[in-house]
């Protein structure tokens, strides 16, 4: 993404597109074909070059797709070359970590990288549950999104005003469809978990009136499922329900990602204390990941890898470095001028490392004291060993 902000066109000729999944592969490309086609109209010549050379290169991309991949994707293509004269048309792709919700195709001097962006927030999801005595949504937070899983509705019995024998057995009946009411959400919630691995924070209830703390006592969901909080609102409708739940929420929810970030700092530091279970450096941790010894990657949001490859112009030796940011390391002594053969997000490789060996990736904001002492005492990256 940081690649990708950097990039600027001279003219309109940035391509970005965006296929949500289902989205049939074949009508995608029919549709680049007549971009490709429009794009003759392009007055400037070097322009019109570019924008059809990188609708060319993204309907040969997405001829490797049978089908689009479980979220969608977003395919970026454009000149990147500096050097007018000498254009060089890249092509980046994102399989998302959200699903795409639109069919978008954009030319411009910049990439479309806003829903993407969007997505990149949403480190932590947890679930969204509004509901009364009649009816409840289930919702699940990313980000700034929130997606509706699940709507249900209580077929509970009012309460009786008479008493006598039918009144107990009205009383009974009613106690057992606000059972069923409470399990059917309960297992709506359970079904939420399973689908996102467990990989979900916890669960935030709202409502008005006290049926979301019987809700709560009632031990409907799953012993791991966390519920971080109850708040009183007045509506259990989809959008203004959820939307007021999450306003009263957001210092809650703010305050569960710097607690984690503060739990998993703390762990670490502990063990550097006592030579433990720890590495950081980038070369030491893509050592312990490739390995497959780290059960934690921990990540300061602000650092900058980059892998480049140089060529010394004294003795054609190929040299590789390691540049975090602006800092870049020592070239090994090259006599000559070095010249950049290419270069590659040494980051993404090593989250890629991770992902492939289920490992659990925490990124920790520079907001705080331990975020700084990551970045600038080790470096930006650390992780926390399986054994030693």
């Amino acid at each position: 993404m940081k690649r990708l902000r950097s990039i600027r066109g001279t003219g309109t000729e940035l391509v970005s597109i965006y296929v949500p999944t289902g989205f049939y592969i074949s009508e995608e490309i029919g549709k680049l074909r007549q971009e490709h086609d429009q794009a003759s109209n392009i007055k400037s010549k070097t322009t019109r070059l570019n924008v059809q050379d990188a609708t060319e290169k993204i309907i040969q991309y997405l001829k490797l797709y049978k089908e689009t991949p479980k979220n969608g994707i977003a395919v970026f293509a454009g000149n990147t070359s500096s050097v007018q004269a000498k254009p060089n048309i890249e092509l980046f792709s994102v399989e998302p970590p959200s699903p795409i919700r639109a069919n978008i195709y954009r030319c411009d001097s910049d990439f479309l990288l806003e829903p993407l962006e969007e997505m990149l927030e949403a480190k932590d999801a947890y679930v969204l549950l509004t509901m009364d005595g009649k009816e409840a949504t289930v919702g699940l937070l990313k980000g700034t999104s929130v997606n509706i899983e699940k709507r249900l509705r209580s077929f509970a019995h009012g309460k009786m005003s008479k008493g006598g024998q039918s009144a107990m057995r009205f009383e009974r009946l009613r106690e057992e469809s606000i059972d069923e009411y409470f399990k059917s959400i309960g297992d709506a919630i359970n079904t939420v978990y399973e689908k996102y691995n467990h990989k979900i924070n916890g669960v935030v209830v709202g409502g008005p009136g006290p049926t979301k703390e019987n809700f709560v006592r009632s031990k409907n969901l799953n012993y791991q499922i966390k519920v971080l909080g109850t708040f009183d609102i007045g509506s259990t409708d989809e959008n203004a329900g959820m939307e007021e739940l999450l306003n009263k929420a957001r210092e809650l929810l703010a305050e569960q990602s710097a607690v984690k970030e503060r739990k998993v700092m703390e762990r670490f530091l502990e063990e550097v204390g006592r030579g433990g279970l720890e590495a950081y450096g980038y070369a030491n941790v893509k050592k312990a990941l490739e390995g497959r010894n780290v059960s934690t990657l921990i990540v300061s949001e602000d650092l900058e890898l980059t892998e480049v490859v140089y060529k010394c112009s004294n003795d054609g030796e190929e040299l590789t470095a390691i540049e975090q940011g602006n800092f870049r390391q020592s070239k090994h002594g090259c006599g000559g001028n070095l010249d950049m053969l290419s270069q590659k997000d040494a980051l993404e490789e090593l989250i890629e490392l991770a992902d492939a060996g289920g490992v659990d990736v925490v990124f920790v904001s520079t907001n705080s004291q331990y975020g700084n002492e990551l970045l600038l005492g080790f470096k930006g990256i650390a992780a926390m060993l399986r054994h030693r």
